[in-house]
């Protein structure tokens, strides 16, 4: 057994643990990230970036068809040997020497093993022969775990060797036949994907697609997959699954009917990766997401947490699972540590530098399937239960310029919730063809707070799909007009 001190210990190298260790070793502390698996974590190797991959490859395709000229161009499918070649290149092929040299060049150390919490500020790592090192940090611990996919506890399920979002993003082979258990953004994402490589999907979901977007997002995109040949199931659940005679899979639906394939991909939702962790020994609960305040310590009674040293970052705290919003954590919690390591008082205003304000009510996400879903901050719905008085603003993005030049029968639509009290904007959602690149101009508006009477002049840039500001102030109405002195569109 052997020992080492560093400053700063932290537990996960993924994106959002590296960009941790980033700021505090900047921050002029030591500092050393723990890793079981690959460095660079999910995001490089199993979800965000291969994800795009597969599913670019079909949305470029369906993007050349909807414009004269490319489309009598084009005269294939998708070549599903190169789309899983650029995939593999993009996951490195799942080997992380590149990462694992980016945090020798930084200056941050690198141990290799399953780590847990033995003590305060302990960290006791087990490497894959046996060997054990023990970890102090005389400033910090911070937990970037991360989450994995949740597997229900269907009768059957677990011998059926179901594919969760790993197995989904790594396949080497296309199955003819696709389920898909769920309808959040992986079951949507995948879905598309794998219809674009030429698997015939079903998916099953217990309620409408991207149920936690406004209601037309799901809608629009349920009907595009249904137009790519997706069959959509809503409102069965499964509750037997099977191999048959011919060793092809069979799930039983609630409803009585059968849906037969070849993989079966779950996507239900995430769990925690707070299992054999050691929280116990400071006085939390494994297999539990971690409640943080908004600089990322980790809340609780246990005296063990005392002193600010315990900090968990990414989806293992449950406040935004994406590798965006957790990187966003990762940078006020490294300036955090590094502030309080040095005795500074942190600033914990909203929207102060030790703090993530932005994960209650600013959150961007962008769904890749296509149509594309791109969002920002509150739905109508969720802002009517803040307690905010709203008007919804939607527009037609087909009756745009810049959407006729993109393609013919552009299908798309935006939203946009103002706070009727402040005249700012709460939440936009943008669905259609290249919508993502709308979504950083939402985020700031909303994140500004930028009055809407200042929104009038931020001209957006003819012919392009950013028109659809112009369209949706047009909407509201210019603040200091009435409605009988209001400027006309011309």
């Amino acid at each position: 057994m052997s020992s080492q001190s560093y400053d700063v210990i932290v537990i996960g190298g993924g994106a959002v643990g590296e960009n941790v260790a980033d700021r505090t070793a900047q921050g002029g502390l030591r500092t050393v990230v723990v890793e079981s698996d690959l460095v660079g974590g999910e995001c490089s190797y199993w979800a965000c970036m291969p994800s795009k991959v597969l599913l670019r490859s079909g949305a470029a395709l369906a993007a050349a068809r909807r414009v004269p000229g490319a489309a009598e161009a084009v005269t294939g499918t998708v070549d599903v040997r190169a789309a899983l070649k650029q995939r593999d290149s993009i996951a490195s092929n799942w080997k992380d020497d590149g990462q694992a040299k980016w945090l020798d060049s930084a200056g941050i150390a690198l141990v290799r093993g399953h780590a847990r919490l033995t003590g305060v500020k302990e960290v006791t790592v087990t490497k894959a022969d046996g060997a054990v090192t023990v970890l102090t940090a005389t400033h910090a611990v911070v937990v970037s775990t991360g989450s994995a996919a949740l597997l229900p506890d269907i009768p059957g399920l677990k011998d059926i060797a179901p594919w969760t979002s790993r197995d989904a993003t790594s396949a080497q082979q296309i199955p003819p036949r696709l389920a898909v258990i769920g309808g959040g953004v992986v079951a949507a994402e995948m879905a598309a994907a794998y219809a674009s490589l030429g698997s015939a999907v079903t998916v099953i979901a217990r309620s409408p697609l991207l149920g936690g977007q406004e209601p037309f997002a799901g809608e629009l995109v349920t009907a595009a997959l249904q137009e790519n040949g997706v069959t959509v199931l809503v409102g069965p659940s499964t509750t037997q699954a099977h191999r048959d005679n011919e060793d092809a899979i069979v799930l039983t639906l609630d409803d009585d009917s059968t849906v037969t394939a070849d993989r079966v991909l779950v996507a239900i939702g995430r769990t925690p990766r707070t299992h054999d962790l050691g929280l116990e020994t400071v006085g939390l609960d494994g297999g539990e997401w971690l409640a943080v305040d908004d600089t990322l310590l980790v809340q609780g009674d246990s005296p063990a947490l005392a002193g600010d040293w315990l900090y968990a970052t990414g989806d293992v705290n449950h406040r935004a699972l994406l590798t965006h919003q957790g990187k966003y954590q990762a940078r006020a919690a490294g300036d955090a540590i590094v502030t309080r390591a040095a005795g500074t008082p942190v600033d914990g205003a909203p929207w102060g530098a030790h703090v993530a304000t932005a994960d209650h009510a600013a959150v961007p996400q962008v769904t890749f399937t296509d149509p594309e879903v791109a969002s920002v901050g509150l739905t109508a719905a969720s802002a009517v239960k803040a307690g905010y008085r709203i008007r919804i603003l939607d527009y037609d993005l087909a009756n745009l310029g810049g959407s006729a030049v993109l393609a013919v029968g552009y299908v798309g639509k935006a939203r946009a919730i103002v706070d009727l009290d402040r005249e700012v904007l709460l939440g936009v959602t943008f669905v259609g063809q290249d919508v993502a690149e709308l979504l950083h101009s939402a985020t700031v508006a909303i994140v500004g707070e930028v009055p809407i009477s200042r929104l009038w002049h931020a001209v957006p840039s003819y012919p392009t799909l950013s028109e659809v500001w112009l369209r949706l102030l047009e909407a509201y109405g210019r603040p200091g007009f009435t409605d009988n002195d209001t400027p006309s569109k011309n």
